[in-house]
């Protein structure tokens, strides 16, 4: 039989996924990952572990704990702390992907002789012509193929994302008709794997922040803020404004200065003086074919608008990905490009 860990969370759409390749002849292991969690936030794991033990004795599969903690604060928490203290914004999802999943618990597969992983994600592994492909889940509420990007042909070539084929109505239906203990579990939201937690409320306990001043783009001040460091490009409010004139609009950070502790704020997202429509790129990855001149399209932010774009290889990487309108993206923002469906790869705006 073939043999595969599946990263078992206690949620319906891992469990689902050992149900479904227990079904299919698979020796399926159940591996329950535990990361580090700040004192300052309730810990779920514990519950989230008996979650997942519990579905492991329904199907009667081995249970293992993967503690890695170490790894998840250096390479999620810590990184994405350093990104934000210097004006970025990086996406967590996407560090935990690439470190957590696809990164320390697939080399604990190998190392145990496993050399199949598999994952809840709403996403597809489709081979074709010798090459593994990225596609978009087919309930495109849930596709989370944006997060992936940085995976490669290596990861992709030992990755299974069995309910990337269904909907989540489907997922919930299967896991009912087969009495799973995680049918009616609510879906897991917030930061990986901490769940639902403020990101500004969780930024204050490790960067020191000062109150600045909101200004308008005509440099006019209209607010007050908590700190630059906190506050991302195309945020909607999390400031105070204080002019009596302009509580008439809703405002959106459109810029930020760490140095002056400022940020700008203006109630046009997309059409603000700092939207662009090119932007350089660093750390791009592309998964499974190179890329052409056609155009293809781009999301800036998880489910945002598809937007057509051009993307440009210079000296042998792909670095500049051009729009065809302007619009607003943080530094440290992954950019992820598409073919229709299938998930080209993406980068990280400069």
């Amino acid at each position: 039989m073939k043999k595969v860990f599946v990263a078992l969370s206690g949620g319906v759409d891992s469990s689902v996924v050992a149900h479904k390749l227990q079904n299919d002849g698979w020796d399926v292991t159940a591996v329950f990952i535990r990361v580090w969690q700040p004192d300052f936030i309730p810990c779920t794991q514990n519950e989230e572990e008996r979650a997942a033990m519990r579905v492991a004795a329904h199907l009667g599969i081995p249970f293992r704990r993967l503690d890695l903690s170490a790894e998840y604060k250096r390479d999620v928490v810590d990184t994405m702390i350093s990104e934000y203290r210097a004006g970025r914004t990086p996406n967590p999802d996407v560090l935990c992907n690439t470190s957590i999943k696809f990164g320390a618990f697939l080399k604990y597969a190998q190392k145990n002789g496993v050399t199949t992983i598999a994952t809840g994600h709403h996403a597809r592994v489709e081979q074709e012509n010798g090459m593994f492909n990225l596609l978009r889940g087919r309930d495109a509420s849930k596709d989370q193929a944006y997060f992936l990007w940085t995976l490669s042909q290596e990861e992709l070539h030992h990755t299974l994302m069995p309910v990337g084929t269904m909907t989540k109505a489907e997922v919930r239906e299967y896991a009912n008709e087969h009495n799973l203990p995680s049918a009616y579990k609510p879906d897991s939201q917030g930061l990986c794997f901490i769940g639902h937690v403020d990101m500004k409320t969780f930024l204050k306990h490790f960067i020191t922040t000062k109150p600045g001043d909101v200004i308008d783009e005509e440099g006019h001040v209209v607010g007050t803020h908590d700190g630059a460091e906190l506050m991302t490009l195309g945020q909607r409010g999390g400031f105070t404004i204080t002019e009596k004139n302009a509580h008439r609009d809703i405002y959106y950070v459109v810029g930020k200065d760490l140095e002056k502790n400022t940020i700008t704020v203006s109630p046009h997202i997309d059409t603000s003086s700092q939207a662009n429509t090119t932007f350089a790129l660093t750390n791009t990855n592309i998964i499974s074919k190179p890329l052409s001149e056609k155009s293809y399209t781009c999301e800036i932010r998880y489910h945002g608008e598809p937007i057509p774009c051009t993307i440009t290889q210079n000296e042998g990487e792909y670095s500049v990905v051009t729009l065809t309108h302007p619009v607003l993206v943080a530094p440290g923002q992954s950019i992820v490009f598409y073919d229709g469906n299938l998930c080209l790869g993406g980068g990280i705006v400069v």
